[in-house]
């Protein structure tokens, strides 16, 4: 499981112009699935993200989670993220899970954040042409894979 993820003051997800998922401060993560993830990857990396010290304390060192700061998930299915880019100028997907092996792990992604952060969770729509918009602070972007746990 990759994940591209980012502090926000705030985030939402639209598709055809109509907001499906909305958070103020917190994270925006984008998950990509490859063939070989599987609950144990989504596990370690939620837990990961959930606990992640990303936020600012009085010293405005980045040393809280989003537990500390009441903050917010918004998670959001980007297969493009395990573009492989060596060949040519088109990137290639094989490693991306297929669409309904990455549907499942999404679906148990979002529900295992919701059992670790209960209602602080919003969504995209998986599959769904989505036009997110972001305030990243900081800024503070972090790419997180599952297969690079040592």
């Amino acid at each position: 499981m990759k994940s591209v993820i980012q502090r926000v003051s705030h985030a939402n997800v639209k598709i055809d112009d109509k907001i499906v998922g909305q958070i103020e401060k917190g994270l925006l993560v984008l998950v990509g699935f490859e063939s070989s993830d599987n609950l144990d990857d989504i596990k370690w990396s939620i837990n990961k993200i959930a606990n992640m010290r990303l936020f600012e304390d009085e010293n405005q060192k980045m040393n809280l989670s989003m537990e500390d700061v009441s903050g917010e998930l918004l998670l959001v299915s980007q297969f493009t993220l395990h573009a492989s880019t060596k060949k040519g100028n088109r990137p290639s997907f094989i490693k991306s899970a297929p669409a309904s092996k990455a549907e499942k792990l999404y679906n148990e992604a979002i529900a295992y954040a919701k059992k670790l952060l209960t209602e602080k969770v919003q969504t995209g729509v998986f599959g769904a042409m989505m036009d997110i918009s972001l305030c990243n602070s900081g800024p503070v972007t972090i790419i997180l894979d599952s297969k690079n746990k040592v």
